[in-house]
């Protein structure tokens, strides 16, 4: 009983001082925040949920670049996954030349920006949403492509947050 006292109060020691140091710019205590906000995400599959961790511990370990391309494989996992709910249905609908009915088929067939495009005309996201999409995938293509783009600290911390926050507004949308 009283190791457990110990335990919880260590605990909420520990999150206090990361909510004390998350204002410092370069402290790591912010992406404890961050974690703590990706868990409150619900129904991710495993694949999903092990690639936003993943993306967690990059940017832990001050790899930002490859923290942006597991977000963002997280984010587009998610995206494929709700197309393929109604065994594309409203996917061959909207695109009348694409006969899709596999992930597979749809992962080797069609470019991640096509696939953003069709998210609007199936109403899983709107004009303005489909930019973000496109945004974000933008910024992927910079990390995983040889750029001169090189992300700090706080630019990775923003994608990934964004990136959650775009997770949430997927889920929550009716398909």
């Amino acid at each position: 009983m009283m190791l457990r006292r110990i335990y919880i109060r260590t605990q909420s020691f520990s999150k206090e001082a990361h909510q004390i140091l998350s204002i410092h710019e370069a402290a790591l205590s912010r992406t404890v925040l961050l974690d703590e906000t990706y868990k409150t995400l619900k129904g991710l599959s495993l694949r999903q949920d092990e690639l936003l961790r993943q993306a967690l511990r990059c940017i832990e370990n001050r790899l930002f670049r490859a923290a942006h391309i597991l977000g963002w494989t997280a984010l587009v996992d998610l995206i494929e996954e709700k197309l393929a709910s109604d065994g594309f249905r409203k996917l061959n609908s909207a695109r009348r030349n694409w006969n899709i009915s596999s992930l597979d088929q749809l992962q080797e067939n069609y470019p991640e920006f096509q696939i953003i495009e069709a998210c609007k005309d199936v109403g899983l996201a709107t004009r303005s949403e489909m930019r973000i999409l496109q945004g974000f995938l933008s910024k992927r293509n910079l990390c995983a492509h040889p750029s001169n783009f090189f992300p700090d600290y706080n630019q990775t911390l923003g994608y990934i947050a964004d990136v959650l926050d775009r997770v949430k507004n997927i889920q929550s949308k009716p398909y």
